[in-house]
């Protein structure tokens, strides 16, 4: 069998696969990295109590650390064959860790509790569907408020910018930063409280 420094063809050829098999958008790691970081901006104290009830349901599946193994085993046969290969690539989670990230959210949980949470109670405020923000009905808003308001809506949309594209860079995939983007639109209005607006169809909607 004719070998490459050393490595069957055959072999080469299939680690190759295998790198090109898992070369993949993380959709499911995405969403959970938006769910977290939503919900930390939105409010503290709900992330706290659905990570309570994501504990108790792993409990209940037995979802300990070597079931878990064993649930990607069974699930994900290949996984025997591309092990060797998984770290050539980007990690499949999608990391929020990094102090630039962070920064972006620390700012934005601050300025949501201080500012915008007053105007998406009132119903002045909206999601869009491009994963920003919008004054919807400025009628909402006293008149001394409105300044500060749109200053703040401004400041938000530029953080909201920046950290879909940190997020995307800062995973070693600037390519998915409109993918990364579509996610968190989508987990700004799951998160929504009720009564809160957001974008639908090219019209407003009320959760």
């Amino acid at each position: 069998m004719k070998q490459v420094f050393g490595i069957p063809v055959v072999g080469a050829l299939l680690l190759t696969a295998c790198v090109t098999i898992n070369v993949y958008f993380p959709a499911a790691e995405a969403k959970e990295a938006a769910r977290e970081f939503v919900e930390k901006v939105i409010d503290e104290a709900d992330k706290v109590n659905m990570q309570d009830e994501s504990r108790k349901e792993s409990s209940k599946d037995g979802g300990g650390g070597m079931a878990m193994l064993q649930r990607r085993f069974d699930f994900d046969p290949w996984m025997l064959i591309g092990i060797g290969s998984a770290h050539a690539q980007s990690a499949p989670d999608i990391s929020i860790k990094t102090p630039a990230i962070q920064a972006i959210q620390a700012r934005m949980e601050a300025r949501f509790n201080s500012t915008l949470r007053a105007g998406f109670d009132s119903g002045a405020l909206g999601f869009t569907s491009d994963g920003l923000i919008s004054v919807r009905d400025a009628g909402k808003l006293e008149l001394k408020d409105r300044v500060a308001m749109n200053a703040a809506v401004a400041d938000d949309n530029r953080d909201r910018k920046a950290v879909y594209r940190e997020v995307a860079v800062a995973n070693g995939h600037p390519e998915w930063e409109s993918q990364i983007r579509d996610v968190f639109a989508k987990q700004w209005v799951d998160s929504a409280r009720s009564g809160w607006w957001y974008q639908s169809g090219g019209g407003w909607k009320q959760k």
